[in-house]
């Protein structure tokens, strides 16, 4: 073998063995997404998740994705405070009495009408929320970022275009806010499990339910639905992308949990991307093709909306304080519709783009936290 050839062969496997060094030394966490492949919460939530970890930590840490038969959005608490979990997505409002602070803003529906500054406001408010954090301390967990849907419509089996039609229909319905909404309406909400939506559906136990139209696609709900009634009810945004176990978060060094936090804040916005403005367009074209009946609400379900809103922030306030001791209430709705306005005016500014979303927050988040102390 010639010196040329030598000093190559020692080259690939100087290459090779450092790939190897790394791969071992790389950390996977434990993710779980607790939905199913085709939902835009598991894929790109999950799959870019661990794309971004690889990418923001120069190679230390990467992610397994768990299967909702390990971890589901019901007991998703249980499976990170136990440690079967690493980092999971976590849902404050299936968990009212543990994050009544989150909840208070979450419960906000009505406010959200671009679900990117969405994103960016529940994540500014969570991060500087002193009582947001010490709820997700005692539960042994460290908030990250926040991902949100499209705004919600109305997915039933009968026509609806006016408050009279809303009249004695069950709905299905994703969080306090839109079981007010209802109830003001003259309906019934129901609070079943959104992977049950299809069963109940089918079986008549509800009549529709209040959600995005992607999920038309997500629980394949075109042969159980027969009229979609736009009306835009807001976003839903009581979500934690990633809630990380504060046992792994603590074993970080500043660095890595720096980013962990981008790495979540890049995947929630490409999940935005896709559930709020690639998968509507999508579930529209498969309505059609199904036939579905796709209404408009006329102005008088609109005004009574919009009437309810209004009255609702005060009940909410209210409610807050009195059923969950969450203080200064009415004060802090009040901090969160300001930062709602501001990201609606940073999105108007760097446009509806994922990659300049994520930076954004960075920028007026991330960049301002110490990640020495943040989360412990």
């Amino acid at each position: 073998m010639t010196i040329k050839a030598i000093i190559k062969s020692l080259a690939i496997c100087a290459i090779a063995g450092g790939v190897a060094l790394q791969s071992a030394q790389a950390r996977d966490l434990r993710l779980a997404p607790g939905v199913p492949p085709v939902h835009p919460a598991h894929t790109p939530l999950y799959t870019e998740f661990v794309t971004a970890l690889a990418e923001e930590s120069d190679g230390r840490l990467g992610g397994q994705i768990m299967g909702t038969e390990i971890a589901s959005l019901g007991n998703m608490r249980t499976a990170i405070r136990s440690g079967l979990v690493e980092a999971g997505l976590l849902l404050p409002a299936y968990f009212p009495a543990d994050l009544p602070n989150f909840n208070l803003i979450g419960d906000m529906a009505l406010l959200g009408t671009n679900s990117f500054a969405m994103n960016g406001a529940v994540t500014e408010y969570i991060a500087t929320c002193e009582a947001c954090q010490q709820e997700f301390s005692r539960l042994g967990m460290v908030y990250t970022s926040t991902h949100t849907t499209d705004v919600y419509h109305l997915l039933t089996n009968r026509p609806v275009t006016t408050v009279a039609d809303l009249r004695g229909m069950r709905m299905r319905v994703g969080g306090p806010q839109y079981s007010r909404w209802l109830e003001a309406m003259g309906g019934t909400p129901a609070s079943t499990p959104v992977g049950e939506t299809f069963e109940s559906l089918s079986q008549g136990v509800i009549d529709g339910s209040i959600a995005s139209s992607a999920d038309i696609i997500s629980f394949r709900l075109e042969d159980a639905i027969d009229y979609l009634t736009y009306i835009g009810l807001g976003t839903f945004h009581s979500t934690t992308s990633h809630a990380v176990g504060q046992a792994v978060w603590n074993s970080l060094s500043a660095e890595d949990r720096e980013a962990v936090a981008r790495a979540s804040t890049r995947a929630s916005a490409l999940a935005t991307q896709r559930w709020a403005y690639e998968m509507p367009a999508e579930a529209d074209q498969v309505a059609r093709n199904s036939g579905i009946e796709i209404l408009e609400a006329d102005e008088s379900l609109h005004e009574a909306t919009r009437r309810f809103a209004e009255e609702d922030l005060i009940y909410a306030a209210e409610q807050a304080e009195s059923r969950y001791g969450v203080s200064d209430a009415a004060a802090k709705l009040e901090r969160f519709q300001e930062l709602v306005e501001k990201w609606n005016g940073i999105v108007e500014e760097v446009g509806e783009d994922p990659e300049a979303i994520a930076e954004a927050i960075n920028r007026e988040v991330w960049d301002q936290v110490d990640f020495s102390s943040y989360g412990t």
